[in-house]
């Protein structure tokens, strides 16, 4: 296991790599001159000048490369532009608002997808059935933001149950967390179902019911558990996506996140903050993924970590 853990985090530091490489070539790689677009047109060019010699742009870029990294791996990200904070002291204030809106999706997708998921299963091609496919193939469909601003106005205007938009508080969180829950809900219960209906068709099934055993224990203990293997990287996969910003929901609903100051950064022109995000949400996703797969090969025994290609190919 210690092994297949160091390969773990092997491969992870070469995807950091290339996600080092991808956040420090965005001020290089947009059209035009990086340091007019942030600074604006009217200015002077002695004024330019200097911008290029604050944040190093008049050296060879491979040196640019080698200074960015050495700083980042001391903590530096760089300074904001427009706050003339550190990018990672503002990253740092806004990624427990981002934890908060992920952890509290998640856990709403988990509870309504495996629930409608094992339910559809039990009751396999009946209205239940017929009612969870309609439901699952609205909840794939639906844009976030379509959603997210029905739920404003139906919870928060009409009802009034919620505050609309801008608040971190565990009402104001509410709206966000039960949209991002809605929309990830929808696949996790499909691939339950899915799973499940294959599973419930085993010998071992049988076996277990006819030894008097309850049907949730049968589904439960012996059926769900062999199902939980991709269901449980999909959540893995989720949650590493949430945890870097759900951008568009947080933008909806004016949450003070992660996702939220990417696109500051981006209207701002702020770049050295949209290279610190990009590389940071980088890092989340890296380790989360590396936390996933210890997790499903201790889950699933039968995932083979000597494996070459690790518990995935397993």
């Amino acid at each position: 296991m210690l092994l297949y853990i160091w390969k773990r985090l092997a491969s992870g530091l070469l995807v950091l790599f290339g996600v080092s490489v991808l956040s420090f070539s965005l001020i290089h790689l947009i059209p035009g001159d990086p340091v007019r677009l942030m600074l604006g047109e009217q200015v002077t060019q002695e004024q330019v000048e200097q911008m290029r010699e604050e944040l190093g742009l008049n050296r060879p870029v491979p040196h640019q490369y080698i200074d960015y990294m050495a700083g980042v791996i001391q903590g530096d990200f760089g300074t904001s532009l427009k706050s003339d904070r550190p990018v990672l002291q503002e990253i740092m204030e806004r990624f427990p608002a981002t934890i908060k809106l992920a952890v509290s999706g998640i856990a709403i997708a988990i509870v309504l997808g495996v629930a409608m998921g094992v339910l559809a299963a039990k009751y396999k091609d009946t209205f239940i059935d017929t009612a969870f496919k309609f439901l699952t193939s609205l909840g794939v469909s639906l844009p976030s933001f379509w959603l997210g601003i029905l739920m404003i106005m139906f919870f928060a205007v009409y009802l009034k149950w919620f505050p609309i938009a801008g608040g971190t508080g565990l009402d104001d969180l509410v709206l966000p967390a039960l949209t991002l829950g809605i929309l990830v809900s929808a696949t996790i219960a499909r691939m339950t179902r899915s799973g499940m209906v294959e599973v419930m068709s085993n010998e071992y099934i049988r076996t277990a019911r006819a030894k008097g055993l309850s049907e949730t224990t049968v589904l439960f203990k012996h059926a769900f558990r062999n199902v939980m293997i991709p269901i449980v990287t999909f959540i893995g996969l989720q949650a590493a996506s949430l945890m870097g910003g759900a951008v568009i929901i947080e933008k909806v609903f004016s949450w003070s996140g992660i996702g939220t100051l990417a696109i500051n950064a981006i209207s701002q022109r702020d770049f050295p903050m949209l290279q610190g995000v990009v590389l940071f949400m980088g890092i989340v996703y890296v380790v989360i993924n590396i936390i996933v797969d210890i997790v499903y090969s201790v889950i699933d025994p039968r995932v083979d970590v000597r494996a070459e290609g690790g518990a995935s190919n397993g």
